[in-house]
């Protein structure tokens, strides 16, 4: 392996805007993609369309087991991981009073568990890369101050909870030389905002944001860590 190839794992990137950071970070120099996502099928199209430097794994992170991507990368003969996207999120839309136990259990579960859980696996990597940078992808909903929505009460919540971790790690992994930081996103049109919100028309769309989460993930760490960074074009 060329000892300049850097390498990204991206998490939720079979649709939207991790099959965009995904695609768009394969296509620059000296740099490989792990995507990760439950769709074989979206996946195998993901690899086509990328080309050589992306890679997929079908992981379910609901329910699967982290080792399975620590044992990818040591089967491939790799110790060094430049970066994460932690894309991947579940949003359920429904009045407070209905939403269910089931309902709570996997928004945190996939916003918050598997990012928490991801990253203490890959730890071990990230420290053998040179300033390595961990990036969750979390909302605007989940930031204080910001305008809330009804019926995004889990959704919004553990969005929340995944924008404090940011600011944990990047505390705890200072001396690790890896840096965390979390973009608050507002509206992109994806199929999970489509699916929540019929009818709504966002003002960007996954090409364009994941055009910006590339180029974060890889330079966004020299100048900022521990920070949750809006990345909208409402205000609040």
């Amino acid at each position: 392996m060329n000892v300049k190839t850097k390498w990204y794992v991206v998490t939720g990137a079979s649709n939207g805007i991790g099959y965009e950071t995904a695609l768009q970070l394969s296509q620059l120099p000296e740099t490989k993609v792990l995507a990760i996502a439950r769709s074989k099928e979206k996946l195998q199209k993901l690899e086509k369309i990328a080309g050589k430097n992306l890679q997929s794994l079908v992981f379910d992170l609901e329910k699967d087991d982290t080792g399975l991507i620590v044992k990818w990368f040591e089967n491939q003969g790799i110790n060094a991981i430049n970066g994460i996207v932690h894309n991947a999120g579940f949003l359920v839309n429904k009045p407070f009073a209905l939403i269910t136990k089931e309902d709570l259990a996997k928004s945190y579960q996939v916003n918050v568990f598997a990012p928490f859980l991801l990253t203490q696996s890959l730890i071990p990597f990230l420290k053998n890369a040179t300033l390595a940078h961990i990036v969750h992808i979390s909302s605007m909903g989940g930031v204080q101050g910001s305008s809330k929505f009804a019926g995004l009460s889990a959704y919004s919540s553990s969005k929340g909870a995944l924008s404090i971790l940011t600011e944990c790690l990047a505390q705890e992994l200072t001396e690790e030389k890896i840096s965390v930081n979390c973009l608050a996103l507002g509206a992109v049109q994806t199929e999970m905002l489509a699916h929540a919100f019929p009818g709504y028309d966002a003002p960007l769309q996954p090409n364009e944001m994941g055009e910006f989460i590339s180029w974060f993930v890889i330079n966004g760490n020299r100048f900022f860590n521990g920070k949750i960074l809006p990345v909208a074009l409402s205000t609040p």
